[in-house]
């Protein structure tokens, strides 16, 4: 008995082994546990599966010469997108069997995003884990802080050769960053900071007796 009879069945598993995409599994797992931007959503994570299905089927329908990278993204949608009319549909199904490629097949094996998530928990065993509230605030709050810190170093950087080249009259000086957030139902303002570490304005967060 081999370690997957043990697991359930999945369109996904079976379409990878059938394209011989030996590691797209792995990859899927990681996009969904990623986090900040590496991260992908399940929709997302079926479109990009359905990519590698048609990106395959054109190369072995062209032997592997075909050069389709630049291509797959937009074959994909005229393919399966509402927004593109039927003759532009047709017209892509006529090439793509033109070059050898059994359209009817292909798109009966796309799936969906449920299909990706039972492939990724169900067979996979993968779980997704959240960022706490806390974790994000202060992950956002680094990079902000960042961010402000490059901003003044640029500017800092910028006026020393402007002054340098004699084209301002500047003596010794300190730039002074502060971003400042205003809510506009109370009308106080905050420094991005603080709003942050307090969990917001105090007119909005709820207060224990």
């Amino acid at each position: 008995m081999s370690e997957n009879d043990n697991k359930p069945a999945s369109k996904v598993a079976r379409l990878i082994e059938k394209y011989e995409l030996e590691g797209l599994g792995a990859d899927l797992e990681t996009r969904w546990t990623g986090d900040g931007s590496e991260r992908m959503s399940l929709r997302d994570l079926a479109t990009f599966f359905n990519q590698q299905l048609l990106r395959q089927a054109l190369m072995t329908a062209d032997n592997s010469t075909g050069a389709v990278d630049n291509t797959v993204e937009t074959i994909y949608t005229r393919l399966t997108s509402d927004a593109v009319s039927s003759g532009v549909r047709t017209d892509t199904r006529s090439r793509l069997e033109q070059r050898g490629v059994n359209v009817d097949v292909l798109e009966s094996d796309f799936v969906t995003y449920q299909a990706i998530r039972s492939y990724l928990k169900d067979w996979r065993g993968a779980e997704y884990q959240t960022i706490s509230d806390e974790a994000k605030i202060k992950k956002d709050l680094e990079s902000i802080q960042r961010l402000m810190s490059r901003t003044t170093s640029v500017t800092e950087e910028r006026i020393e050769k402007l002054r340098e080249t004699d084209r301002i009259s500047l003596d010794e000086f300190e730039v002074l960053l502060d971003v400042q957030v205003l809510c506009q139902t109370c009308g106080d303002q905050h420094s991005v900071t603080e709003l942050l570490e307090q969990g917001g304005c105090p007119c909005e967060v709820p207060h224990s007796d």
